[in-house]
């Protein structure tokens, strides 16, 4: 069944909640062909980072700035998936054909029992020392390798919380989190929703959504894959080796290369793989 652009209300409800869940986006042929080639990858093995929660359990992640005709990439190029981003984007009237970019795509490995927990956090927070000036021209989607639900450590948002604007972020283990003080006042007037997924589902969510998920006590793994966009306009003036990525156009490919196309890991040498030493988000 081919896959379908976004509705008008998919569109005003992503912009009213901040987030977007569209279920089974991807089909079991599809997520299997990723989850095999992705448990097997050398590259991704080699280049994951640890990083520990506040209370020292650890996640592991891989991130990369190119996306090539690797499985990885083929899924973050897919025509309906890059329409669709280019529809949640903001875009100013008469700058329409600003191009939708790929800034960057990491793969998320939480291990039963041992994989830790994310502290609240917007993206943008991040981003922001990066020097990206326009929020609403940032954006991350989720694919759901594997069903994620409250007791494997599925994301939690807080409902509409990406109209607060970005909030102050500090230090929270190794990770880098959201004044504390600004959650808990969220908390006492917004929903905090535990965005429970099954394997081929995908969620669209705003750089300001205040987000955070538990660590993994199941005997199950999460795995997830992020793809995060921006406006090819939004320049990141503190960006380094990413900053040409982030303002590249992506190269659509058709929907049906994922399955169709013989591809398979990354290439480690084209991929352009972050370090932990270089990655402001776990500072």
């Amino acid at each position: 069944m081919p896959k379908q652009t976004l509705t008008t209300d998919q569109i005003e409800q992503y912009n009213i909640d901040g987030y977007l869940i569209v279920r089974g986006f991807y089909n079991a042929d599809e997520v299997a062909k990723l989850y095999s080639i992705a448990i097997d990858d050398s590259a991704i093995s080699k280049h994951a980072i640890n990083v520990n929660d506040s209370a020292g359990k650890r996640s592991k992640l891989s991130l990369w700035y190119k996306p090539g005709d690797d499985v990885y990439g083929l899924l973050t190029r897919g025509e309906t998936l890059v329409a669709a981003v280019d529809q949640l984007l903001d875009s100013q009237p008469g700058n329409e054909q600003h191009s939708v970019c790929h800034y960057h795509s990491k793969l998320m490995q939480k291990e039963p029992k041992v994989g830790g927990a994310w502290e609240w956090h917007q993206d943008y927070g991040y981003w922001y020392k990066n020097e990206f000036l326009l929020p609403d021209q940032m954006m991350s989607v989720m694919f759901a390798i594997t069903d994620a639900n409250e007791e494997n450590g599925c994301l939690q948002v807080i409902k509409g919380s990406h109209k607060m604007g970005r909030v102050e972020h500090g230090f929270s283990g190794e990770q880098v989190g959201a004044s504390q003080r600004y959650v808990d006042l969220a908390l006492q007037t917004m929903e905090r929703v535990y965005v429970e997924l099954k394997a081929g589902d995908v969620l669209f969510f705003h750089s300001n959504i205040l987000h955070r998920s538990e660590a993994n006590l199941s005997d199950n793994p999460r795995w997830s894959m992020i793809s995060c966009y921006n406006r090819s306009t939004n320049i990141g003036y503190n960006e380094s080796s990413s900053s040409s990525a982030s303002i590249t156009p992506i190269e659509i490919v058709p929907d049906e290369a994922l399955l169709t196309w013989d591809t398979a890991g990354l290439v480690e040498d084209g991929a352009d793989f972050l370090s932990k030493e270089g990655d402001v988000s776990l500072k």
